[in-house]
């Protein structure tokens, strides 16, 4: 399934809540959508879902690196 077109403004507020450049966000949303779309019957709810993993894997990662 194709990721769909992604919200520059979800990826802006990613990227600044977590301090990571937009590429970054971008790149992770769509492997994630990709993850999470494979074999989705209700794909209602699923740029939420993809959002939130993202911006939690990222504040994990940066709490681990610090």
């Amino acid at each position: 399934m194709a990721t769909p077109n992604i919200d520059s403004e979800i990826v802006k507020m990613i990227a600044a809540d977590t301090d990571t450049p937009a590429e970054t966000v971008s790149r992770m949303f769509a492997e994630t959508w990709a993850e999470y779309s494979e074999g989705a019957k209700i794909m209602d709810y699923l740029s939420v879902l993809v959002a939130r993993r993202v911006r939690d894997n990222l504040l994990r990662w940066k709490q681990e690196v610090h």
